[in-house]
């Protein structure tokens, strides 16, 4: 497993990759070429993936998401050390904080 920040990623094998994701929407790169997995409400900074591959996501930034890496690649972010990450697909995971009332996604 992979964490930077409020992201962790989980490698699975590809056989274990579930149907499902197959119909999931490819989300677009940002403006410098990234895959941004996710965007901090208050900095703007974003934990973001630069290589190959695919970010497929459904119920918006804050859904579902899989990341599909075909030549290896690197997850970046303004505050963060780069973490290097071989080929392969990941499961994005946001952490996620209890408030009185509520469970929210942390988007700092």
């Amino acid at each position: 497993m992979y964490r930077q920040g409020d992201v962790l990623l989980v490698p699975v094998a590809e056989v274990a990759v579930p149907a499902a994701v197959a119909s999931m929407t490819a989300q677009e790169r940002d403006a410098r070429g990234r895959l941004v997995l996710a965007r901090g409400e208050a900095s703007g900074h974003a934990h973001a993936v630069v290589g190959a591959g695919r970010l497929l996501r459904v119920g918006g930034q804050f859904g579902e998401s899989w990341l599909q890496l075909t030549e290896g690649g690197r997850v970046v972010h303004e505050e963060h050390a780069a973490i290097a990450l071989p080929r392969g697909w990941y499961r994005v995971v946001r952490q996620r904080e209890y408030t009185p009332g509520a469970v929210r996604v942390v988007a700092d």
